[in-house]
């Protein structure tokens, strides 16, 4: 079976959003790669809050290659269609990725409670097992939890062909004869252990740290402000746009097609940009490197 993706039917600027599309997977590529190379050649930056760092920024890379090849091939086609089976897949790897997402960021969050609030402690909690075990957890459990969604579905009978978006998300669901109940509270147990738990868990760390800060002096308070800030920045707005994703995919306001267009690429634009930029300008030793690294080539 074959879908036709309603939410790219733009005829007329489809080059133009092409070569926009184009440029941003290229930028996201070079931002992310570049600061996960700088992470992996500087032996200085093999902390735990580094190495989380880069996972996560890998993790962008893997969710953009993920969805933007599909979708240019899509801006330069006739018909946007896309197969059942790759349709699946494809709702697979972005909600196990959006999901590995608020892992690797509970476990940032947990990483700077225990540099913070525990400092003696941190070189016998946080040791390398323990990071390896993270990172594993990371990718490993939210793909487990999302292969069974696919696997209940992938013999449903379909009764509609027209897919609402210009990715396959949850949205999928509604293209079949009968909603299944099973599903649907697989599905709510499953959000709940990916977003709501990790978001109180990390809510909770913040709140020890803020207490501990508080009653600190003022160069503990700048230090933990300098590597606390830029997860709670990425925080919120990974938050933010996955609220918003999961709003446009349940909405059944008509918009134009150009404006569906616009607030659909919100999610795979606005983030996977937005984490280079706030680790490369706001985390004081990665903004070092990248200084060092750009005056080098502009010497060269």
């Amino acid at each position: 079976s074959f879908f036709v993706l309603k939410g790219i039917i733009l005829k007329k600027y489809r080059y133009l959003y092409f070569v926009i599309m184009f440029a941003a997977y290229i930028l996201i590529i070079c931002s992310n790669s570049t600061i996960v190379g700088i992470i992996v050649i500087n032996k200085a930056l093999h902390e735990p809050m580094y190495i989380f760092i880069a996972a996560l920024l890998i993790n962008s890379l893997l969710f953009s290659t993920a969805i933007y090849p599909k979708l240019l091939i899509d801006f330069l086609s006739e018909k946007q269609i896309i197969s059942y089976s790759a349709c699946l897949f494809q709702w697979f790897i972005y909600y196990t990725l959006a999901s590995s997402e608020f892992f690797l960021l509970s476990v940032m969050a947990y990483d700077r409670y225990v540099s913070i609030c525990k400092p003696l402690q941190y070189p016998t909690i946080m040791t390398k097992k323990t990071v390896y075990v993270f990172l594993i957890l990371a990718w490993i459990l939210p793909a487990c939890q999302f292969s069974v969604g696919p696997l209940l579905i992938a013999n449903k009978k379909l009764c509609y062909f027209l897919l609402k978006g210009i990715i396959c998300n949850s949205t999928i669901q509604k293209l079949h004869c009968l909603s299944s109940a099973v599903l649907n509270i697989y599905g709510l147990i499953v959000f709940v252990s990916a977003v709501p738990l990790p978001l109180l868990f990390i809510l909770f760390t913040y709140t020890r740290i803020l207490i501990i800060i508080y009653r600190s002096s003022r160069e503990v308070r700048r230090k933990a402000a300098q590597t606390c800030l830029p997860h709670l920045l990425v925080l919120i707005n990974f938050s933010c746009l996955t609220t918003y994703d999961v709003l446009l995919a349940r909405l059944e306001t008509d918009f134009s097609k150009t404006v569906y267009l616009i607030m659909s690429l919100q999610m795979i634009l606005y983030h996977p940009l937005f984490n280079p930029i706030i680790y490369g300008l706001k985390m004081k030793d990665i903004f070092k490197h990248l200084e060092r690294l750009f005056s080098r080539d502009k010497l060269n």
